[in-house]
C-alpha cells in the first residue's frame, strides 16, 4: 500500500493526543483538581491540539475532502464513519473535562466522571480507528489480532511520554509517570515483534487462483495496463525487503532508547526523560510507514503478485 503522509500524520498525532487525554483523565479522577490552571491548560490544548491536527490531516488523503462530512451517515456499517462520530462526540465531553479540571468551572464533584467518560471516549476512538484497517479482509497483513492492541498501545506510549514531559516542565515529575511510559514503549516493543514475526511466516491467505477462479495452474500473460493507473500507485506499493528491515531496527532502537531516556530520569537526573517523547513519536512515524507500506491488497494479484 502507498503510505500516505497524510494518514500517517492522522494515526500518530491523534493516537498520542488521545493516548495523553486518556491519561490526563485518569489521572484527574484519582487525584481532583489539577496542580495548576496553568498545566491544565498547556497539557489540554496539547492533547486536543494533536488530536485535531490528526484528524483533519486525515481529510487531505480524500479526493474530495469537502465531501468527508457525508461519512458521518454511514455509522452502521463503517467503522471509519464510527470513529468520525466518536471523535467529534469527544470534544465536548473533552472540554467540560478540562472545564472543571482547570478550575475554570468550580464544579469538583464532576471531575472524577468526567475524567472517566473522557478516558472512555478516547479508548472508543482508537479502538475505532484500528478497526478501520482491522477489519479489512482485502489487506491480510492488517487484518490480524495485533492490529487493535498495537494501536492502542501506541496510544497509551505516546501520551505517557508526552505526559511525562509536560510533568518534567511544570515540576510534577514523578515516579508512577515512568512506570506508565516504559510500559507502554516495551508492550510495543513486544507486540511489534510478534506483529511482524507473524507476517513474515504467515503463509498467503490468497492466490491468483483464487481471483480469477481459473484454477491452481492459472499465470498472468500480460499486464493488464501498459502505464501504471490509480490502483497501481495506491494499492501496488512494494517496500524493498533490505529498507523495511533498516526501518523496523529504527522503530526498535528509538523505543528502547525511549525506554532508557525514562529509566535513567529515576538513577541519573530527570530531565533525561525530555527524550522519551520525541523517541516514542519518531518510532510511531517510523513503525506507521511500515505499516502501510508493507501491506498488500488483494487487487494485486490482477497485476502479477503471485500470491497475497
Amino acid at each position: 500500500m502507498n503510505p500516505a503522509y497524510s494518514v500517517i500524520l492522522f494515526t500518530t498525532a491523534s493516537g498520542a493526543g488521545y493516548g495523553l487525554l486518556f491519561l490526563l483523565g485518569l489521572v484527574a479522577a484519582r487525584h481532583g483538581e489539577a496542580s495548576s490552571m496553568s498545566f491544565a491548560l498547556v497539557s489540554s490544548g496539547i492533547a486536543l491540539g494533536l488530536i485535531t491536527i490528526g484528524l483533519l490531516s486525515s481529510t487531505l488523503h480524500l479526493g474530495h475532502p469537502e465531501r468527508a462530512w457525508r461519512a458521518f451517515s454511514q455509522w452502521r456499517s463503517s467503522w471509519l464513519s464510527r470513529e468520525g462520530v466518536v471523535a467529534v462526540a469527544t470534544y465536548p465531553v473533552a472540554l467540560s473535562f478540562f472545564a472543571v479540571w482547570s478550575g475554570l468551572i468550580d464544579a469538583p464533584q464532576w471531575i472524577a466522571p468526567l475524567g472517566l467518560l473522557t478516558a472512555v471516549m478516547c479508548t472508543v476512538t482508537v479502538i475505532c480507528t484500528a478497526m478501520i484497517y482491522a477489519c479489512l479482509k482485502t489487506i491480510p497483513r492488517w487484518n490480524t489480532k495485533f492490529t487493535l492492541p498495537i494501536y492502542l498501545a501506541f496510544a497509551l506510549a505516546t501520551g505517557a511520554c508526552l505526559l511525562l514531559l509536560l510533568a518534567l516542565i511544570f515540576g510534577r515529575f514523578q515516579i508512577f509517570q515512568v512506570i506508565v511510559a516504559v510500559v507502554g514503549l516495551i508492550l510495543v516493543a513486544g507486540l511489534k515483534f510478534f506483529y511482524w514475526r507473524h507476517i513474515d511466516t504467515a503463509k498467503p491467505k490468497f492466490t491468483m487462483a483464487d481471483a480469477t477462479g481459473l484454477g491452481e495452474k492459472v499465470k498472468q500473460w500480460e499486464v493488464p495496463h501498459t502505464a501504471q493507473n490509480f490502483i497501481q500507485k495506491e494499492m501496488g506499493f512494494v517496500v524493498a525487503r533490505r529498507h523495511a528491515l533498516k526501518l523496523r531496527r529504527a522503530v526498535f532502537i528509538c523505543l528502547g532508547l525511549a525506554v532508557l531516556a525514562a529509566v535513567f530520569s529515576i538513577v541519573i537526573n530527570p530531565w533525561v526523560a525530555m527524550l522519551a517523547a520525541p523517541l516514542a513519536l519518531v518510532a510511531a512515524v517510523f513503525e506507521r510507514w511500515l505499516f502501510f507500506a508493507e501491506a498488500q491488497h488483494v487487487v494485486g494479484l490482477y497485476y502479477g503478485a503471485p500470491a497475497v
